[in-house]
């Protein structure tokens, strides 16, 4: 990155050079075949100079998707803070050249129109949204999660909606099942705002999209965007030792358990880490990787605590191979006894 004498950002000029970049199911859109996530790490307590870090890192190294959504902090709707901050203090001039997504289906006020997929709630937390991040729009707006006691329709009519009033360009699903999403996305097609992207949980570990059949769902129809790629850190170098460090995913106890390190999975961990290490990769860069030889796979959801960690990660675009077919069966058995 560089600075000028008044210490504001400007983005490198070589940022567009090595990054890879793969249009959105049937619509115009491109994104970065690596996005960031501001999950982790960006809420109130995060330090601020390094999410800032992190942020103008990403877009120096080509990532131009940032993934947001309403309920991501702790507390909830502090990420968006956060990234409003940064967006205003460093981005701004970029905006043109950014894709701003955000979410809402999760709890995020007392009461019954404070979750879900209510018309009622979707509208009023975009519009929260775009005060926390001090936006007039953003570019893809999500329903975070199927509502089974919202009719589809009004949630898709809702999402139509928001676009129509210019609150979001695009809109998007996430967490949706291959039927579920195939009903959605005839809805939105109805309504003349086609759904571009899918947003999913899927890893070497965690193979339910396939056996859904959501992959073959999607294609060529809608993009398909994968999060939680490194199964919540476990696909890095983290636990390889078996150890758990304090700082870790793992240590906090919530969506990795501290009892999920067992030393058979280690040593499955560690078997993948040979596969890796014999590719010239990192574990996690081969756990990104894996997930982008799929073209059906728009992008890939990363995070990370530092900027280290980042830029290892986005390596994984530069630094990488096709996979073999001993490659794949190795990485496959591992995945099975995984259980």
């Amino acid at each position: 990155m560089v600075y000028t004498r008044a210490m504001r950002y400007r983005a490198e000029t070589t940022r567009y050079e090595a990054m890879e970049y793969r249009r959105c199911g049937e619509s115009g859109l491109a994104l970065s075949a690596l996005s960031l996530g501001l999950w982790h790490n960006f809420g109130q307590e995060a330090d601020s100079q390094a999410a800032r870090a992190m942020v103008e890192c990403a877009f120096d190294r080509g990532i131009t998707h940032f993934d947001l959504a309403n309920n991501y902090g702790p507390p909830p709707g502090s990420a968006e803070e956060r990234f409003g901050r940064i967006l205003k203090e460093s981005l701004s001039p970029y905006r043109d050249e950014l894709v701003i997504s955000t979410k809402a289906g999760y709890t995020m006020w007392p009461g019954p129109y404070g979750d879900w997929g209510s018309r009622k709630y979707l509208v009023a937390s975009l519009d929260q949204s775009l005060k926390r991040m001090g936006l007039e729009y953003v570019d893809i707006f999500y329903h975070h999660r199927p509502d089974p006691n919202t009719p589809l329709e009004g949630t898709m009519g809702a999402l139509s909606h928001l676009v129509n009033l210019g609150k979001a360009l695009y809109v998007g699903i996430s967490n949706y099942k291959a039927d579920e999403a195939n009903r959605a996305m005839a809805l939105l097609k109805e309504a003349g705002t086609p759904c571009i992207l899918n947003q999913v949980r899927y890893s070497i570990l965690d193979r339910w999209v396939e056996k859904d059949g959501l992959l073959d769902a999607m294609a060529n129809r809608c993009g398909t965007i994968c999060f939680s790629p490194l199964a919540q850190g476990l696909l890095s170098s983290t636990y390889l030792d078996g150890s758990i460090p304090t700082e870790s995913r793992a240590r906090e106890d919530h969506f990795l358990k501290q009892k999920m390190i067992t030393p058979y999975r280690v040593q499955l961990l560690n078997e993948l880490n040979t596969i890796a290490r014999s590719r010239g990769q990192s574990l996690s860069q081969m756990a990104i990787s894996w997930l982008l030889k799929d073209e059906r796979i728009t992008s890939v959801l990363i995070g990370a605590r530092t900027t280290a960690q980042l830029g290892e990660n986005i390596d994984a675009i530069s630094h990488t191979a096709p996979f073999t077919a001993e490659e794949r069966e190795a990485i496959d058995r591992a995945s099975e006894r995984w259980g």
